[in-house]
């Protein structure tokens, strides 16, 4: 089956709204005869002859009549579809986005996020959900908006990703810990009882692998599965947490927070969303939400930072 010149919609809308081939054929900035050979194929494809000669005019057949008001509502639809996004209007935007991130993420992005996105959109809604994995079904099935965290190997392909922040791990400890004082050094980092962050439940991390380069070794007492459990149990005990300073800051409020004597990676966290999102207006704009609050924090947590950390 041959596919069928849509454009000819366009032409049969026009015909049958002015009934005549001379008026189409001026609204459409084509010559008679051009407009006579596209009523032509007109019959052929649709196999009616859809205007025919009542004196010195057209009148439309009942199968003309019958396709007139779909003919006319998909030719409306198609020029909605081609044109251009109206300008948003936030004031009157009424949505719910879901963002997967951490809950350390939420906890010190979020209040500047939220506050933002409600003084300009007030009929907007955030929904966060927390993120076991680095799987990118969620985002490729459009049941998450956005997504943050550091990119791996199992984001997928096509998702779009753009850099946040970069952040370095520190060690946090409760006030008048014994690491809380005095200079520290790998052998007094290494001799502390430490507590693991892994997702996946491994025993070791990049931090074991630069202390085992200084020939050192830590004891990890426990494992968990996210920062703010690591910084509850270390405000309570005499563990030590390694965690990302950035991002727990509200999170290490009232602790003890230290530069790791040792060199460790730094990690990068992006904002992700899959391609299809990328010219949605609203869609835009949270993204711009979500970098100028990371930007307001991370420019108070540089301010505060030499008195945060004790370097």
């Amino acid at each position: 089956m041959s596919t069928p010149d849509l454009n000819l919609l366009v032409t049969l809308d026009v015909l049958l709204a002015e009934g005549s081939v001379a008026r189409a054929a001026q609204r459409l900035r084509l010559s008679p005869s051009a407009m006579s050979r596209a009523l032509a194929r007109l019959r052929e494809t649709t196999g009616d002859p859809l205007l025919v000669r009542a004196g010195r005019g057209l009148v439309p057949t009942p199968r003309a009549l019958e396709l007139r008001e779909r003919v006319s509502q998909l030719v409306e639809d198609a020029e909605a579809v081609l044109r251009h996004a109206e300008r948003l209007n936030l004031e009157q935007l009424v949505r719910t986005f879901t963002l997967r991130t951490s809950e350390g993420f939420v906890e010190t992005f979020g209040p500047d996020l939220i506050a933002g996105v409600s003084r300009q959109a007030p009929g907007v809604r955030l929904r966060f959900v927390q993120k076991p994995n680095k799987d990118s079904t969620s985002l490729r099935d459009g049941t998450v908006d956005l997504e943050t965290g550091v990119v791996g190997m199992t984001t997928g392909p096509e998702v779009r990703a753009q850099v946040l922040f970069r952040d370095r791990f520190i060690g946090v400890v409760r006030k008048g810990h014994p690491l809380s004082k005095g200079k520290i050094t790998p052998h007094r980092f290494a001799a502390g009882r430490h507590i693991l962050v892994s997702r996946r439940g491994l025993d070791k991390g990049p931090i074991d692998e630069a202390l085992m380069l200084l020939g050192l070794e830590r004891e990890i007492v426990t494992i968990v599965g996210g920062f703010s459990t690591a910084l509850a149990l270390a405000r309570a005990s005499d563990l030590i947490a390694s965690v990302p300073e950035r991002h727990t800051g509200n999170l290490r409020a009232g602790m003890h927070s230290f530069a790791l004597p040792l060199a460790t990676p730094e990690v990068t966290v992006s904002l992700l969303w899959h391609p299809r999102m990328d010219a949605d207006p609203a869609h835009r704009w949270l993204r711009g939400c979500v970098r100028d609050a990371c930007a307001a924090q991370l420019t108070n947590s540089l301010t505060h930072r030499s008195a945060a950390i004790g370097c």
